[in-house]
């Protein structure tokens, strides 16, 4: 027999020296650079985004809540409200009753709807509550007692106005802080603005 030798014209590979046939270069541990900069820039962009949302969506929410308000004080009907069937509901912790969810149906133009009971209270099945609804909403409803304690404010508007004054803030700073362009000697000497 004789020693194994490479046939290097052939590019066959040589095994290792304890004779296995252990891979033929190492591999090096590569290490990933992370620009700071650029992470905090997407951090910070991430945050205005959600922050924009939630106060749109805040306040689109306070905007439909005095519309309702409104609607059910302007253009509010009577109706009567037949109790079908109520539910207790539970507090926080499990231990204690939070009041009942109750479910009704009433005939507003001729159509009757199936619509949940405004308010915490109990209303045992099969008796009448009064209620308030729309004609051209006739799914909005509530009750005298609801509506009477209710008006339409500006208070809904505190913490998405908040929220969308901090981005704006937040926005100005980072315009503010740019940095200035560049500029180049003109060919008489004097500086010129670069490009934009």
């Amino acid at each position: 027999m004789t020693a194994y030798e490479p046939d290097t014209a052939r590019g066959v590979p040589t095994p290792d020296r304890a004779g296995g046939d252990g891979p033929v270069t190492a591999h090096r541990g590569g290490t990933v650079e992370v620009d700071r900069r650029r992470a905090g820039q997407v951090v910070i962009g991430v945050c205005l985004v959600a922050l924009t949302v939630t106060g749109v969506v805040l306040l689109i929410a306070g905007i439909n809540n005095n519309s309702q308000i409104n609607s059910l004080r302007h253009h509010g009907v009577r109706v009567t409200v037949s109790v079908t069937n109520c539910m207790g509901l539970m507090g926080g912790t499990g231990q204690s009753g939070a009041g009942y969810s109750c479910d009704g149906t009433y005939s507003l133009d001729g159509t009757v709807y199936r619509q949940a009971i405004p308010g915490l209270a109990f209303h045992a099945p099969g008796t009448t509550v009064q209620g308030v609804a729309v004609p051209g909403d006739p799914k909005l409803l509530s009750t005298p007692g609801l509506i009477a304690r209710q008006h339409a404010s500006w208070t809904p508007f505190i913490i998405p106005g908040l929220l969308l004054a901090v981005v704006v803030g937040v926005l100005v700073a980072i315009y503010l802080r740019r940095p200035e362009p560049s500029r180049a000697p003109a060919p008489d000497g004097t500086a010129t603005a670069g490009p934009r």
